[in-house]
């Protein structure tokens, strides 16, 4: 296919979405929900055939040298498909987006301002190896009104193909026109997408910041973007240093390719001496490797297995089983680091003082501050948003996991009798109310 015919072919494909997205934005919530549960039904009747097109996609990536992180998200088996399409019922069962009042405001007798909550047109997403994505933006879209471009990555070609299929099967079962989900499969079209500044309303890339960064610079669309997930967690001098192994433990191991996993753990030096033993020996007996700095390499020294940190370990992103250690000498030492290594993501403390870790949640810089739990919970599901179309470590909204509320816009309706902004200029000039009802 010639780069023109592609083209033409996309704009076609753009148009369409943007007709069906229209059709689906003015159907009632019962309805929307109604082809959530159908396309969760669909879903689970194609379980088999998913699940095989993921087994040969494993197959294929491994063949091909994918690396440990992104083949843990590639990966789907009949638990993780279960667990994804609960989240696509619990989307149903969220209040309706669209509609939703903002402001009800009279500006003077008759003339009446509402703002509206409304869908946002079509979205184009961008991820790599996350096949379980398509279950989530696809049913996020559908409940906010919105149609969906969507482009996975090239490993994870065939089970994409598989769950669109499923999720167009659950639409027309419910009257609605499957063009409300599309599915691209090549790299060319990846440009293409970002082309469609006419048809697209917002693109999401979900992937690594240089990612992020390509995709600004090369569409005129608004981006939202999700950056890299450089976390940390911070072990207080007045820790309680059991809740401290379990919650490092769980941030790193839980799930190592996940953007909420920690990497790098910071710890008071008055209790490493006693802590990075315990530590150490939780996380090596889940094969993570520990790279440390100095202080942590003299503790250690005998008792466990590490290699001397670097400062190019304080701005990776591992995506696996690897940590490194510093040990610092106050809480204000570790929000420096945090501040200066980390990407705004997640960041978490353990601590008993309220105080400290009042101070820390005050002054660390991210979209997420957690204390005495696990980084692991920063998760458009945990959070009750049904699901998520990525995170987003912008400083402006949406920010964080962002689900349905970040589908949505809005617009002002004003409707009068025959009013005339004459009438509030000069020296006769009416006043309004500006009473909000």
């Amino acid at each position: 296919m010639t780069a023109q015919t592609l083209s033409l072919s996309l704009t076609t494909l753009g148009q369409q979405t943007r007709e069906a997205a229209r059709k689906l934005a003015i159907l009632p919530a019962l309805q929307r929900n109604q082809a959530i549960e159908s396309i969760a039904q669909a879903l689970e009747a194609a379980t088999p055939e998913i699940l095989s097109a993921n087994q040969v996609d494993c197959e294929t990536a491994l063949q091909e040298g994918l690396s440990r992180s992104l083949y843990g998200r590639l990966k789907l088996d009949e638990n993780k498909l279960k667990g994804a399409i609960a989240g696509v019922r619990d989307v149903g069962r969220l209040p309706d987006p669209i509609g939703a009042i903002q402001i009800h405001r009279e500006l003077d007798q008759g003339l009446v301002l509402q703002r509206i909550a409304c869908s946002l047109g079509v979205l184009g997403v961008i991820f790599e190896a996350r096949p379980d994505a398509v279950m989530q933006i696809a049913t996020l879209a559908i409940k906010s009104g919105n149609g969906v471009i969507l482009k996975g990555g090239k490993e994870a070609v065939r089970s994409c193909e598989a769950l669109v299929q499923a999720i167009h099967q659950g639409l027309e079962q419910v009257g609605i026109d499957p063009a409300v989900v599309r599915l691209l499969t090549t790299r060319e079209e990846t440009l293409e997408l970002l082309r469609l500044d006419q048809y697209v309303d917002l693109i999401i890339p979900r992937g690594s910041n240089s990612f992020v960064r390509f995709v600004q610079e090369n569409t005129r669309i608004p981006v939202l973007g999700h950056a890299d997930g450089i976390c940390h967690l911070y072990v207080d001098e007045a820790a309680d240093l059991q809740k401290a192994v379990a919650i490092a433990v769980d941030s790193k191991t839980q799930y190592p390719s996940a953007c909420n996993t920690i990497e790098t753990l910071l710890v008071h030096q008055s209790i490493a001496a006693e802590f990075l033993p315990q530590v150490a020996a939780a996380l090596q007996a889940k094969q993570v490797e520990l790279r440390g700095d100095r202080t942590t390499c003299e503790i250690l020294e005998g008792i466990a297995a590490l290699t001397a940190a670097t400062e190019v370990d304080w701005e990776t992103e591992y995506s696996d089983l690897i940590l490194s250690i510093q040990v610092v000498d106050s809480i204000a030492g570790a929000i420096d680091h945090i501040n200066t290594y980390g990407s705004r993501h997640t960041e978490a403390i353990v601590t008993e003082n309220s105080q400290t870790a009042a101070a820390f949640m005050a002054q660390v810089d991210a979209v997420g501050v957690f204390h005495n739990c696990s980084t692991r919970f920063a998760d458009g599901f945990r959070y009750g948003f049904g699901a998520e179309v990525g995170i987003s470590t912008q400083k402006l909204p949406p920010r964080g996991p962002v689900g349905l509320e970040g589908l949505v816009t809005y617009k002002y309706q004003l409707a009068g009798d025959g009013h005339v902004v004459a009438a509030y200029t000069g020296a006769e000039a009416k006043s309004f109310t500006h009473r909000d009802l």
